[in-house]
């Protein structure tokens, strides 16, 4: 099942490397991503990941991760759903 995530992350250089560890060791696997600068101090970044594991269990982790600010889970729409099927 595909799920989508938007995290906002501090802006520092290990950030992103933090997070797709995070992805890899959880079991999921990144379909698409995209990261965008808000501003000089904050970074949005919205995949979408692929696992038959609970989403809570990635967003869980995400979470405690120091850099990660906010972390929102967006269940798949049903159009997604029915394309999958």
């Amino acid at each position: 099942m595909i799920h989508h995530l938007a995290l906002t992350l501090e802006q520092r250089p290990e950030v992103l490397e933090r997070v797709l560890r995070v992805v890899r060791h959880r079991g999921f696997r990144i379909c698409t991503m995209n990261m965008t600068e808000q501003d000089d101090k904050f970074l949005q970044l919205h995949m979408a990941v692929d696992s038959d594991r609970a989403v809570e269990l990635l967003s869980r982790q995400l979470d405690k991760l120091l850099d990660v600010t906010q972390c929102v889970v967006t269940t798949p729409s049903a159009m997604s759903q029915t394309v999958s099927a």
